[in-house]
């Protein structure tokens, strides 16, 4: 029996890069909590908050800072990956660009979604067909409320618009799903290579200074990297039309003749 390159590059991503990777599964179980906003219009700041993980400090609305104890127990629990994100798949264009980011400023974003202290690790990948925020928490619901507030204020979108616009996975399936993306299995030209090298310096942006990678992120990244090196070298995947323009090339090669009944070294093309 003979296996596509697609599904060779399955099998090399789920030896090679998903299984290479412990990761705690949990269940994608995110409640978000809003207050002081309607249906359809953009929260206040600060709207997005967990209740119990605030506290009113001279007038103002602030973190509440950990006891000792709450320490302890979410340190005993380990790090959970997630990843939330848009993409070509599944967001409109508009919404896309209100939450694309320069890579210059990944780290900054990972440093402000950090920043509640619900998230204890956190990556950014922007492109031009995605922008996903790969992260690490103890506490799935709390790091959710505060990506969920990240993302509102950054875009301007009430959290109604943002639903329908964003994917969230946890544990294994966050692992696969960014091996996927490294493997160009998630592209809309499959096997293309530009976005292993996008997740290549997204890893490289986490382990740097000022990034907030950390040990579970940049691992997981690390791992992503390699799995979608080693399915580009074991497989075909790569070969052929790698983006949307060789791909109009070639259909446009093969269409010449019984479309204009030209031969395509005479025709004129606009891509």
């Amino acid at each position: 029996m003979k296996l596509s390159n697609t599904a060779v590059a399955l099998f090399l991503l789920s030896v090679g890069g998903a299984h290479a990777f412990s990761a705690h599964r949990s269940p994608p179980a995110f409640a978000l909590h809003t207050t002081g906003a309607t249906a359809g219009s953009a929260p206040a700041s600060g709207a997005l908050r967990m209740v119990a993980s605030t506290e009113l400090v001279n007038g103002e609305v602030k973190p509440r800072k950990k006891t000792k104890k709450e320490r302890l127990a979410l340190a005993s629990k380990g790090l959970q990956v997630h990843v939330v994100g848009l993409s070509i798949h599944h967001a409109e264009v508009e919404v896309r660009e209100k939450l694309a980011v320069p890579e210059y400023e990944w780290n900054q974003a990972s440093k402000d979604i950090c920043a509640s202290g619900d998230v204890e690790e956190a990556a950014v990948l922007s492109t031009c067909n995605r922008f996903e925020i790969y992260y690490a928490a103890s506490n799935p619901r709390e790091a959710m409320a505060a990506i969920t507030e990240y993302l509102v204020e950054r875009s301007g979108l009430p959290v109604s618009v943002l639903r329908k616009n964003l994917f969230m996975l946890s544990g294994d399936d966050a692992v696969w799903h960014v091996m996927r993306v490294s493997g160009g299995l998630d592209s809309l030209v499959v096997g293309e290579g530009q976005i292993l090298s996008q997740v290549r310096q997204c890893h490289l942006h986490s382990i740097e200074e000022d990034g907030h990678g950390g040990k579970v992120l940049s691992r997981m990244l690390n791992n992503a990297v390699a799995a979608g090196k080693r399915v580009r070298s074991e497989t075909a995947i790569s070969k052929g039309s790698v983006s949307i323009s060789s791909a109009a090339v070639e259909l446009s090669e093969v269409m010449c003749q019984p479309d204009l009944n030209l031969p395509f070294s005479e025709a004129r093309l606009a891509v």
